[in-house]
């Protein structure tokens, strides 16, 4: 993927399935994609803050044969398309294909989707934020060196704490999110 570099950059990093869009498991049917309540006016905000757009996605439905890479594409549009009203376009989507015992450096709970990206856009991540409705997201936002937001929407299983884990806030919705951010 080619890009511009901005110096000295700030992100919002956003989790995918279960924060900007309601979670629907290994979902590849566009028809089922919709946006989490207030996600396109909150979006909106952050970029009219100065921030990029950034989905980190944990996809190990691709290393479990339930669907290829090519069919994420269909996904990334019609998110596209949803936030297309409210002019709040994603700058990019990452994601990480492997399955939870791979040893990867991508899949959250690591950072490396979050480095990844902050690298290609000259992102700082000490003045940006990540944003996910499980405490791997918390964990990899932090490990990263980023603010980071828990989108408590009752996704959260284990509530495993640890190093890493502890969210600097936690909210309802992305609404909410965009309150903190962008005060």
């Amino acid at each position: 993927m080619a890009v511009e570099p901005m110096e000295g950059g700030r992100a919002v990093f956003i989790d995918k399935d279960g924060t900007l869009i309601h979670d629907v498991p290994y979902n590849v049917d566009p028809r089922q994609v919709w946006l989490s309540g207030g996600a396109g006016r909150a979006l909106r905000r952050m970029k009219d803050a100065g921030y990029k757009l950034i989905v980190v996605s944990n996809q190990s439905g691709i290393a479990r044969s339930l669907f290829k890479e090519k069919d994420l594409l269909p996904i990334n549009r019609r998110i596209q398309t949803l936030l297309a009203p409210y002019d709040a376009k994603i700058d990019a989507f990452y994601y990480c294909p492997h399955a939870p015992n791979d040893g990867c450096e991508c899949r959250k709970p690591m950072p490396g989707m979050i480095l990844r990206a902050a690298k290609d856009y000259a992102i700082k991540p000490q003045i940006s934020w990540m944003i996910g409705d499980i405490l791997h997201d918390v964990e990899a936002g932090n490990r990263a060196g980023c603010h980071t937001i828990h989108f408590n929407n009752g996704n959260e299983t284990e509530w495993v704490m640890g190093d890493y884990r502890q969210p600097v806030y936690s909210v309802r919705d992305l609404t909410e999110a965009a309150d903190i951010i962008c005060h």
